[in-house]
């Protein structure tokens, strides 16, 4: 098997003279084609126990990185009658900086095994489900919803 062959997966077609002296240049480097073979396998068999050991270095740094993230995991517990938040993840068109994406709050109504959690806003019983995890719980008060201005006075 050529280097060529090796690397291109195909035969290098050379012309007859080229071919002849090629392969007295291999055998008088080589000397002994087996022992050339035999060297050859040995370096494609370092090269997989290359690959799998990264492989193996590689998932083990991946399960030590997703035990470092999941400790870190704190976990919301949603109760029915407490109050929570709920997170707006909807794109704006205007950027709204400033604004705050957490709307409500809202009082949970039903919690499902599986994350689902039926909210409905204060005051109202018309319930509808969300994903679990973009409610955070309420601890505060009542939220003042007026809106206030601000004027700004130009010295002259």
């Amino acid at each position: 098997m050529s280097l060529f062959q090796l690397l291109y997966g195909k035969y290098c077609h050379l012309p007859v003279e080229l071919e002849h002296k090629a392969f007295w240049a291999t055998k008088l480097l080589t000397f002994d084609a087996k022992s050339a073979d035999e060297k050859r396998l040995l370096q494609l068999n370092e090269l997989d126990e290359f690959r799998i050991f990264a492989f193996e270095s590689a998932s083990l740094y991946k399960e030590r990185t997703k035990r470092w993230h999941d400790r870190r995991i704190i976990p919301k517990e949603c109760h029915t009658g407490k109050q929570v938040l709920l997170y707006n993840s909807r794109l704006k068109l205007f950027s709204g900086k400033l604004k705050s994406r957490w709307s409500g709050p809202f009082v949970v109504k039903e919690v499902t095994p599986f994350g689902a959690i039926a909210i409905a806003p204060i005051g109202s019983d018309e319930a509808y489900k969300v994903n679990g995890q973009r409610l955070k719980p309420y601890h505060g008060g009542d939220i003042d919803r007026g809106r206030t201005s601000v004027a700004l006075k130009v010295e002259n």
